[in-house]
């Protein structure tokens, strides 16, 4: 078993405090392996990132609320996310099914603070399937059980495959949250024909986009690369964008990126409008995960 130690650099807070309530909509548990050891030989070092660690991860940051994705490490066992869940109030849960599962798990998962489902079209490093990860052709025979408990779908996947999906996503009555921007080709430029498809999906309420850069930029740790495609989906749908990190930086060499300085990026690239970041932090999350509005602040917990 390949381990990496809890992420040890301090996380660096923003230098504009954020709003009561603010959301990091893409985080992944880990551990402690002792109780939650992982299903899936890693293919890459699996940080050592429990609970706990995100507790000051948060305090350290400001963010009051996280959503916990379900790494794929864990493939379908959930124990490590319900427990988190269950540890921390302000969290909410991405778990992984296949059309094998019961209604009566699902059921389990979302009074347990689960809200989506994750669908992934990646190959893993090397080719083939990722192991633990779920391809979105489940999707389909899933939909009328996660249409009844609520669920919504997160999709990571390559922008040709989500603009050749596009139709069949629109039509399965659900929110569609993309992770990592839609996973677009920065190289081509804003203006590339398939992430003005993903901008116009977002644009007229198709799909959600997860504002996260970190998994697309070529040009960390300032990931310029990546402002202009962040510009053109907040101006276009800042009612359908989320912020996301993608903590603790799984595969990124060391430690992966300040996330200060996301946030930080993320404010400038808002030009500093103070009420838009607090929409996309605060209440775009606070509706599509369903979070109370009393926030009992889990930083410290």
């Amino acid at each position: 078993m390949i381990l990496d130690p809890i992420p040890g650099r301090p996380v660096r807070a923003p230098q504009e405090p954020l709003p009561q309530g603010a959301c990091d909509s893409h985080t992944h548990v880990f551990g402690p392996f002792e109780r939650f050891p992982l299903v899936h030989p890693p293919a890459f070092p699996a940080p050592l990132a429990p609970i706990s660690a995100h507790q000051t991860y948060w305090a350290q940051s400001g963010l009051d609320r996280a959503l916990l994705v379900q790494p794929a490490h864990y493939g379908f066992d959930h124990s490590a996310l319900v427990d988190a869940l269950a540890t921390c109030p302000n969290t909410r849960g991405v778990a992984l099914a296949d059309g094998s599962v019961s209604p009566a798990v699902l059921e389990a998962l979302a009074k347990a603070g689960v809200v989506a489902l994750r669908f992934s079209d990646f190959p893993a490093p090397g080719g083939g399937v990722r192991p633990g990860s779920v391809g979105i052709s489940h999707l389909e025979a899933l939909a009328p059980i996660m249409r009844e408990l609520g669920l919504h779908a997160q999709v990571w996947a390559p922008a040709e495959t989500i603009v050749e999906r596009l139709p069949w996503l629109r039509a399965l009555g659900m929110p569609i949250v993309l992770d990592h921007m839609g996973m677009p080709d920065l190289s081509r430029g804003p203006d590339d024909p398939l992430f003005r498809q993903i901008v116009e999906a977002a644009a007229d309420g198709a799909v959600w986009v997860k504002l996260s850069v970190c998994r697309v930029s070529q040009q960390g740790p300032a990931f310029d690369d990546a402002g202009p495609f962040h510009r053109v989906l907040v101006s276009a749908a800042p009612d359908r964008v989320l912020w996301a990190s993608d903590w603790p930086f799984i595969r990124m060499d060391n430690g992966g990126p300040d996330v200060g300085l996301l946030l930080d990026r993320f404010t400038a690239w808002l030009d500093g409008d103070m009420e838009l970041r607090r929409r996309i932090l605060v209440a775009n999350a606070e509706a599509l995960f369903g979070f109370d509005r009393a926030i009992k602040t889990n930083k410290l917990a």
